[in-house]
């Protein structure tokens, strides 16, 4: 007499359905994660395509800028600015560098936007570290005052330095540029070093203090090597800025041996004539040393922004 077979699935205990396999959960999850992969990747693309858009709609502006840059201006002036040249115009390029003296003006622009950088950067280091490290009273409010002269318009700012330059006698002199964005980059840097100061581990001012360092050996020895990234990153943020700046250049530079990049690209404008592809060649010209010196400190850039993260 044979045993009948059970073929009926065992209920789970709690009444439920029936226990999976071991193997059935493991497909499930391993479903489940290609899912979720799936999804991760389109959400990539979808991203990588929008950020695809909007650096093609940045780079408008300077398309236009080259296709203009050589044309000629009758070729401007019949087909627009939307249309390729007919011909392969050079001639702005060259008026452009003769008749504002392009070597001259892109020195002034080098040696301001140099030193402004490196003296700015010092002086917000020096700044910083007596305000974070050094434990000031009323640090609060001396970082406040910093920032809020770093919001004060240039507008505001240039009727006193006018006279201020005129009676030190500095007015039309670089140095006095120099002099105006140290003070204007530094009050960043100083707001920004300060915070960053502010958090350091006083451990190692604690145990550099116990073998012997004095303050400024702790600031070089100590400080300035854990916050150099983020001096790299201010040095290279100073340089553009001062680079692009333009107000208060015109108003301080009036010399055409003193005069900067954006002053002489602005002094091909007239009362009621403007050379557009002058303008445009001169604009393309003037953009070449900011964008090598952007790609020679792109690496120094990216590793700045991301020591804080690392760390």
């Amino acid at each position: 007499m044979s045993i009948p077979v059970l073929t009926t699935p065992v209920a789970h205990p709690d009444g439920g359905t029936p226990a999976r396999s071991a193997g059935q959960r493991k497909a499930d999850e391993r479903a489940m994660k290609a899912r979720d992969r799936f999804h991760r990747g389109a959400g990539r693309w979808v991203v990588l395509a929008l950020v695809a858009a909007a650096a093609l709609l940045m780079l408008v502006p300077f398309a236009l800028m080259v296709l203009n840059a050589f044309k000629s201006p009758a070729d401007y002036s019949t087909n627009g600015p939307l249309s390729w040249p007919t011909e392969f115009y050079t001639k702005g390029l060259t008026t452009y560098w003769t008749e504002v003296d392009y070597p001259q003006k892109l020195w002034n622009s080098t040696l301001i936007a140099g030193a402004v950088a490196v003296v700015a950067v010092l002086v917000s280091l020096l700044n910083a570290y007596a305000i974070g490290v050094g434990r000031v009273r009323g640090r609060l409010w001396i970082v406040a005052l910093f920032l809020l002269g770093n919001m004060i318009p240039q507008e505001a700012l240039v009727y006193p330095l006018y006279f201020f330059a005129k009676q030190a006698g500095l007015y039309n002199t670089k140095l006095v540029v120099i002099i105006i964005f140290v003070v204007i980059q530094s009050a960043f840097g100083t707001y920004l070093l300060a915070s960053v100061l502010g958090t350091f581990p006083k451990a190692l001012l604690e145990a550099a203090a116990l073998d012997g360092a004095n303050r400024w050996q702790i600031l070089w020895k100590v400080v300035f090597p854990i916050v150099r990234p983020t001096l790299s990153v201010l040095l290279i943020f100073f340089f553009i800025w001062t680079w692009n700046e333009f107000f208060i250049p015109l108003v301080m530079l009036i010399d055409n041996d003193t005069q900067t990049i954006p002053v002489a690209l602005a002094s091909l404008q007239g009362d009621r004539l403007m050379d557009a592809p002058t303008t445009n060649a001169g604009a393309l010209i003037s953009l070449i040393p900011a964008v090598i010196f952007f790609l020679i400190f792109q690496r120094t850039l990216t590793r700045g922004v991301t020591a804080g993260a690392i760390k």
